[in-house]
Formats: structure tokens, sequence, C-alpha cells
């Protein structure tokens, strides 16, 4: 087998064409290079060197071997490169989930931040509910989740809060209760609801569910959507009211009445969501990067919005 060490051997040999001089580079005594060279002729099983009384060349076995071992000893070099870039976190794959709200709250300039200070690390970015999150995460199909808890038996899972939020109502503009400047969450009682399966994000959907509760009615709900961005699209189109997150009182506003929910029970919490230990750098630069970065309050952000 040859290894590194005689290809670099022979290529100071062949730049230098005088064992003399390679061995003075290569910081050793002559005669063990030359006898390293010609057991490496002996191995590969062809002349690689002509000798003579003063002059020193290769042979065109040798001109072909000097580019291959050339090669070999970059690649070398950039695998042992690659290997410490990807073991310290500044190369390599993060594929982060997130819900569709998290979009509108600390999610991007996080990313941002991230990208900015890790710029040969490769972020990919997935939109999925919680569940979906979970599944993947499970599966080994995502590395990092931006959910909504609770989420049942997640004994095998780690959560690290992120971000907070809270629920408003959205109505379509020409909704009879758009026409008020306040409304409550007992104004809904026999309205129809445009949710998200409670399959697809536990957390969230309990949320609603037990502010409905509390204002003394069980919601009717006419149709369920994949999505935050889809259900507000249903919502747009006056397929029926909903109960979103607050971040989100900007998207087709010029359809969609927001109407902030003052609740106090109506604010939730945004986790990330992965599985320990984590094995991968990357994945642990990024935790450390978002847990680094400025936090800051949307509970009140878009209060009053018409």
């Amino acid at each position: 087998m040859v290894d590194l060490r005689q290809l670099r051997q022979f290529i100071a040999v062949a730049e230098e064409l005088h064992f003399h001089r390679a061995a003075a580079r290569l910081n050793m005594s002559q005669p063990p290079l030359t006898t390293a060279i010609r057991k490496l002729e002996e191995e590969i099983g062809v002349e690689l060197i002509q000798r003579g009384n003063r002059t020193l060349g290769l042979t065109a076995a040798g001109q072909v071997f000097l580019e291959e071992a050339r090669q070999t000893l970059q690649q070398a070099e950039r695998s042992v490169a690659a290997a410490r870039e990807t073991a310290a976190g500044r190369t390599g794959l993060v594929r982060l989930g997130y819900v569709g709200s998290a979009l509108y709250g600390r999610l991007p300039d996080a990313i941002r931040t991230f990208r900015a200070t890790h710029p040969e690390v490769r972020l990919e970015l997935i939109e999925a509910t919680s569940a979906g999150q979970v599944e993947r995460i499970r599966e080994g199909r995502m590395d990092i989740g931006l959910l909504i808890p609770p989420i049942p038996d997640a004994a095998d899972l780690a959560f690290r809060a992120f971000d907070t939020d809270r629920l408003c109502i959205a109505l379509p503009r020409s909704h009879a209760l758009a026409g008020a400047r306040d409304n409550s969450v007992s104004d809904l009682a026999n309205e129809n609801f445009v949710l998200w399966p409670a399959i697809e994000g536990r957390g969230f959907h309990v949320k609603v569910i037990r502010l409905c509760a509390d204002a003394g009615f069980v919601p009717i709900v006419v149709q369920e959507a994949h999505g935050m961005h889809a259900v507000l699209s249903l919502v747009a189109v006056e397929a029926g009211i909903s109960i979103v997150p607050q971040s989100m009182m900007g998207f087709r506003s010029d359809r969609i009445v927001f109407r902030p929910i003052k609740d106090e029970s109506a604010s939730f919490e945004l986790s990330f969501c992965f599985r320990e230990p984590v094995s991968n750098p990357a994945v642990e630069q990024f935790l450390k990067t978002v847990a680094g970065s400025k936090a800051h309050s949307r509970l009140d952000a878009g209060a009053g919005q018409e």
C-alpha cells in the first residue's frame, strides 16, 4: 500500500530532481530517501525516476504518477480541513422546520445572524405543522423544528423555549362583526370557524378550544386547513372566521380584520424541538446562535389593527 508519506517523498524528489536537495527539503538524510523511493517503485512495479551519474529525471510513468500524487495529497488536505470544519460546526447541513407563524417573529433575525456567522453551513428551511415536524425529527429527516408545544408522548424529544406570541380573532372584512371597534371571543359563539386539525398541532388547537370553552361555547368548525397561511386564506375568501397567531396580523389585511384577544390565556410559546444528544455540530452551533440572539416581545404587536 502506498501511503501519504511516500507520496510526499516522491513529490519532493520529482520536483527537486536531486536526492540530496529533496532530502534536505524533507528534513531527512539522503540514504533513507533513496531507499524509500526504490521501495515505492518496487511496490508499484514500475520505474518512476531516471537515474544517471549527474542527471535525474522522471520516466513517463513517473510524470503521470507525479500529477496523481499531487492531486491525492491535495484531496487528503481538503478532507482533513473539511473534517475539522464540520467538527467545529462551521460547515454542514441544518434542516430546520418551522410553523408558518414563526416567520413573523424572531426566527428570520436568528436565521440571518446564523447565515452571517456560519456562511458555509447550508440551512434548509421546511415549513411544516408541529406534528409534521415531530414526525420528521423522529425519522431523521429534520434536525430541529420550531413548533408550538405541548407535544404528546415527547419523552424522546428536547425542547428549548425561543419566542412568544398570542392569539387574535380573524374576520373577513365583509363580516358583520368587522364593523365593531372591539370584539371578544364570546362574540364568536354562533360563527362558523376555520381551524387546523388537532392532529397537526395539538398545542395550538387546544389553546383555541379552551378560549372558546372559557367564553361559554364550543366552536362550530365548518372547515379545516393544514397550515396557518391556508387558514387565513380561507378566512379571506369568507369561508368562516378563525383565531390565529397575532404575529400574522398583517397577512391579507386587505381582506381580513384582526382583533386582539386581551385574555392572558391567549398567549403561547414557540419552542425549538430536537433529539438529544445532538450529533450534528452545525445544529449545536445553530442552537448557540439562537440562544444568544436578542429577544423581543410580540405580544402587543399590532394591537388594535383594523
